[in-house]
């Protein structure tokens, strides 16, 4: 039996190159893309931002309505959403969730009306005890270590439906499919790579500190950096490792992503504020490489080490020194780097598939769906306005 698809917006609020707008271009296209769930369930997604972008563009060559301008409520109306589903820092964004707010005022007016599930994935595990902040139905962490801090400093326990843990999704699939698998990949080759946006939030002097080290075991070392500061093209030149580093463009396809990471030997992690997910982590697992990255201490962003368990998937170290031996015990023994490119690869497409992902995420849409509707309508209305499509 077909059922009507369910309307869902996706609202971030940018469409440029960065991860969370990634996150979110992944889940859309992958709602809007895979068959129907075991319960018959399928989705019609959208996206609205404020700023237009890149992915903007991506979004509706694959089919994608996308909605741009700074009122969410144009977008609503077009849409009509019965989940909107926020992604954001976590923190209290008034701008971002004031039109929400408004939309679910007017809708609970009406008698019987079935007020929007509103979701949010929360990238940095924070707090937001604001009145907008509390129209949220259910917040999502990115990962194990966001949820147990929030439980930590709040003392507010990560519970379903209301809060929950749910990984970034990779597009595991694609990345297999176009670079070469461990069995074959020479990890001996002193090709190494760094992977992140150009801002300072996303940078460490330990992405360059570790090179002088490296490089006087393996003078023939290429470094290749996607997202570098200013800073690091005079690090470099000061050092004399100009015949060591190229500075690579931004990577704005998956295509692009693939044949990077199928360049290298290992992916080389550091970023000072830590890691709330890791996504550029999780991708160059999901291609088999092994990980070398950093802690950060306290309750700062740790998730990095979360996904790369030390001497498992990859290894961590604090110090330059360190790092560079750890990046040299890899080069050294490539059956040791293959090993962990192995299990990095298997843990990439247990724990971060795309379409594992969106199914808990369609799963979690049906059980918010079917909690609204028992909390708004009689019951004698529920399935007449529901339908089937929407239960638990």
């Amino acid at each position: 039996m077909g059922h009507s698809r369910i309307p869902v917006l996706h609202a971030v609020k940018s469409l440029g190159l960065g991860g969370t707008e990634k996150v979110m271009q992944i889940l859309v296209q992958t709602l809007a893309s895979v068959p129907r769930t075991p319960d018959d369930v399928q989705f019609a997604p959208a996206v609205w931002s404020p700023r237009d972008g890149e992915r903007g563009e991506q979004l509706r060559e694959s089919g994608i309505p996308v909605f741009i301008g700074d009122d969410i409520a144009a977008a609503v109306r077009n849409h009509r959403p019965a989940v909107i589903h926020m992604h954001r820092a976590g923190w209290p964004e008034p701008e971002l969730m004031r039109p929400v707010q408004a939309l679910r005022r007017r809708t609970g007016r009406r008698p019987c009306a079935l007020l929007p599930v509103v979701v949010e994935t929360n990238v940095f595990g924070r707090l937001d005890d604001s009145p907008s902040g509390r129209d949220v139905d259910s917040t999502i962490f990115v990962s194990h270590f966001c949820a147990a801090r929030f439980e930590h400093l709040h003392g507010i326990p990560v519970q379903p439906p209301r809060r929950v843990v749910l990984y970034n999704p990779v597009d595991t699939d694609f990345l297999a499919a176009r670079t070469r698998p461990p069995h074959q990949r020479d990890y001996s080759r002193p090709v190494i790579g760094r992977l992140a946006r150009a801002d300072k939030g996303k940078w460490s002097q330990l992405a360059l500190s570790f090179l002088p080290h490296l490089v006087q075991d393996f003078p023939d070392l290429q470094y290749r950096i996607v997202g570098a500061l200013d800073e690091a093209a005079e690090y470099v030149r000061r050092h004399g490792l100009e015949n060591n580093v190229m500075f690579c463009p931004p990577l704005r396809n998956e295509s692009s992503l693939a044949e990077f990471l199928d360049g290298l030997s290992v992916l080389a992690h550091a970023n000072d504020a830590g890691e709330s997910f890791g996504l550029a982590i999780a991708e160059a697992m999901a291609c088999g490489l092994p990980v070398v990255t950093h802690p950060c201490d306290g309750w700062r962003d740790n998730a990095q080490t979360e996904l790369v368990e030390h001497n498992i998937t990859g290894l961590v170290a604090q110090t330059p020194q360190e790092y560079a031996q750890a990046l040299a015990f890899l080069l050294r023994n490539p059956d040791e780097a293959r090993r962990m490119g192995t299990a990095a690869q298997q843990k990439a497409v247990r724990c971060f598939d795309r379409l594992h992902i969106t199914s808990r995420l369609a799963a979690l849409y049906c059980h918010l769906l079917g909690l609204k509707r028992s909390e708004n309508m009689p019951e004698a209305l529920q399935h007449n306005r529901c339908g089937a499509h929407c239960r638990d």
